[in-house]
């Protein structure tokens, strides 16, 4: 298994790099569109022509039955938008027109695909010639060498998405939760069975992550888990259906993008597992016109910042033993303003903390607000006690600006978790550490991870006491003589140029 979440890249790399030089002067946020929406026309004409196949080998006349593509959650694909057709043009001035057609007609042929693919192609300032090269690269995939196409491409999408969040930078917090951190949440939640719910779900890598733990484990998606989710954002929101689609995954997001607190989507939904990485510290979010909202059960949120609303918001929406795993930003385990230290206090005397992970710095190509993961939960395994896990140390720098966590670290926290429901877990000194209720009451009800595990014991060196201070007092003595002569020469120097000190 990989160390780290950029191991095995390989294919996926070289779709990003030639789907690159269509590039041009169109910005990320809208050559995103264009890019993904390829490899999602590839995708569902490649799982079409699949079948189409064989039903061809089994001669019964059925390859154009609409009803016999469906019956497997199947996409069918007409006529003027099957690859080969796409392929024929695309070295033609009129590719772009062909894929924008493409796209219509299997929008017209598929309900759940309605207003949802980019049909964008034929704008003037994309390169024709450009976006031809790429249409043969993607017809060029060599299937046997790099593994199915659903595989494929499915990593293709996740993969571009990921660089668009890094082009993006801040922009890019709407669609994009890093995988590393999706996967902690995954991995400690474990969505077997059950109603899986994001109500902020960004392009939908809570799902897809999801459905890639139930594989793992050799469970089937589809009858296994039932997804639910909405965005506000609708160029988000075609993103996740898309995302979706290509994995195979059927969810109810909605019949369109709509804002959670105005508009929820699913109000009658209790699920078994929501998570979600809300928005950080969003203000104006429109509290005055929810003032007396029935989600609001531990207390009002503060009009300048969202957090505790959507907290409150998943609680709402948890099943009897339902299981939250949500990313916030620090300031939540601490701040007393706006009312939000009586909500947390309110929450955690309620006994629905769980678990509280420090995460390391780097983690987001959106921003250096430094988080937490929240693990709540309707019926603890552990009544009366929360876990703090520290994991500020964790991690691996893959680039200057950017930390991932490696698989190690993610299963090192799940395990820690996992013996923590069990019973079995033993305090560890600057990691981890188990705490009661009446221990948190102490404390204000701040739940910062770093106040309860404390400072990890550090090796004896076998250096005796006194030699140490003997030679660090020296060494300071040392340093000390060296500043007073830097001192006196910067004096020097600036009355040289007529500036005394």
């Amino acid at each position: 298994m990989a160390e780290a979440n950029t191991s095995n890249i390989g294919f996926e790399k070289q779709i990003w790099d030639a789907a690159c030089v269509l590039r041009g002067n169109i910005d990320a946020s809208e050559y995103k569109s264009v890019v993904l929406g390829l490899i999602f026309l590839k995708y569902i004409s490649d799982r079409f022509e699949a079948k189409y196949q064989e039903l061809v080998a089994e001669g019964d006349g059925f390859e154009e039955d609409k009803d016999e593509y469906t019956a497997e959650n199947i996409f069918f694909v007409p006529e003027n938008a099957r690859w080969s057709v796409i392929s024929a043009a695309a070295h033609k001035p009129e590719i772009g027109t062909a894929i924008d057609e493409a796209m219509r007609s299997i929008e017209k042929e598929n309900k759940r695909l309605k207003d949802i693919l980019p049909k964008n192609f034929a704008r003037p300032e994309l390169d024709k010639r450009r976006l031809g090269e790429v249409v043969d690269l993607f017809t060029n995939i060599q299937m046997i060498e790099h593994g199915n196409s659903k595989d494929i491409l499915g990593r293709a999408y996740e993969y571009c998405l990921s660089k668009f969040a890094e082009q993006e930078g801040k922009l890019a917090g709407e669609f994009y939760t890093p995988s590393c951190v999706v996967r902690t949440l995954v991995e400690v939640l474990q969505p077997y069975h059950g109603r899986v719910y994001d109500p902020c779900c960004g392009s939908g890598g809570m799902f897809v992550q999801s459905a890639k733990f139930i594989e793992s484990h050799g469970g089937n998606v589809d009858k296994s888990i039932s997804v639910y989710g909405q965005d506000s954002n609708p160029t988000t929101w075609k993103m996740a259906q898309m995302n979706l689609a290509i994995r195979g995954i059927s969810a109810d997001l909605g019949k369109f993008n709509a804002d959670t607190f105005f508009n929820d989507c699913h109000p009658q939904l209790k699920a078994d597992f929501i998570m979600a990485n809300p928005p950080f510290n969003l203000s104006g979010w429109g509290q005055d016109k929810l003032l007396d909202d029935v989600r609001w059960q531990y207390g009002t949120p503060p009009a300048n910042n969202a957090n505790f609303a959507w907290l409150q918001h998943m609680i709402w929406h948890l099943a009897p033993n339902g299981r939250i795993g949500m990313v916030l930003a620090n300031g939540s385990l601490s701040s007393q303003s706006g009312g939000e230290g009586e909500i947390r206090k309110n929450i955690i005397n309620a006994d629905l903390v769980d678990c509280i992970v420090a995460m390391p710095s780097q983690l987001f190509y959106t921003t250096q607000i430094p988080v937490s993961l929240w693990f709540l939960a309707k019926n603890k395994k552990q009544k009366g006690k929360t876990l703090f896990i520290d994991a500020r140390k964790l991690g691996t720098m893959v680039t200057r600006k950017l930390r991932e966590l490696t698989d190690a670290d993610i299963q090192r926290i799940a395990d820690t978790y996992n013996a923590f429901v069990d019973g079995t877990l033993e305090d560890e000194k600057g990691f981890c550490a188990v705490v009661t209720t009446q221990d948190i009451a102490k404390q204000d009800y701040i739940l910062t991870p770093g106040r309860y595990v404390g400072i990890e014991e550090q090796e004896d060196d076998g250096e005796p006491f006194e030699e140490k201070m003997s030679r660090l007092t020296s060494e300071l003595s040392e340093l000390f003589a060296k500043s007073h002569e830097l001192e006196a020469e910067i004096r020097e120097r600036l009355g040289a140029i007529g500036y005394e000190i």
